[in-house]
């Protein structure tokens, strides 16, 4: 099968919506310049192409100026695949691919929302959005 990132044949890992026939290499996923998403360490594995991704359901953009809590640059002024949001309190912005890291650092026991401090909804939804939180 051919990959619909790079164009190269061998492609293994098919998209989980059933009717979808987009497949792709796992290298090719986890490209962080790729809107696909891929979940290797969820059970069951799954991945998904850029039409079927899981989006997050937020009612509002980020403000103009708007900065990620984490790194402290500038987000788009509109909602995307690259930006994300606290769930519970709806203020917290912050990049896609400044998420991991944090995760990776505080592990599930203190990954939580900067702002409201919540826990449980914003671990459960960054790991329905393809952010793996340690259990260190």
């Amino acid at each position: 099968q051919q990959c619909c990132v790079c164009g190269s044949s061998g492609a293994a890992i098919t998209c989980w919506e059933l009717s979808c026939k987009q497949s792709f290499h796992l290298p090719c996923v986890q490209r962080l310049s790729t809107s696909c998403l891929a979940h290797p360490f969820a059970l069951p594995h799954r991945a998904f192409c850029s039409c079927h991704r899981p989006q997050q359901a937020v009612d509002s953009d980020p403000e103009p100026h708007t900065k990620c809590l984490l790194c402290v640059y500038l987000l788009d002024d509109t909602k995307s695949y690259t930006t994300m949001v606290c769930p519970v309190c709806q203020r917290a912005w912050f990049h896609r691919h400044c998420i991991p890291r944090h995760a990776l650092r505080a592990g599930i026991l203190t990954f939580k929302c900067m702002l409201c401090r919540d826990k449980e909804v914003f671990q459960h939804e960054m790991l329905r959005m393809g952010i793996r939180v340690p259990t260190r």
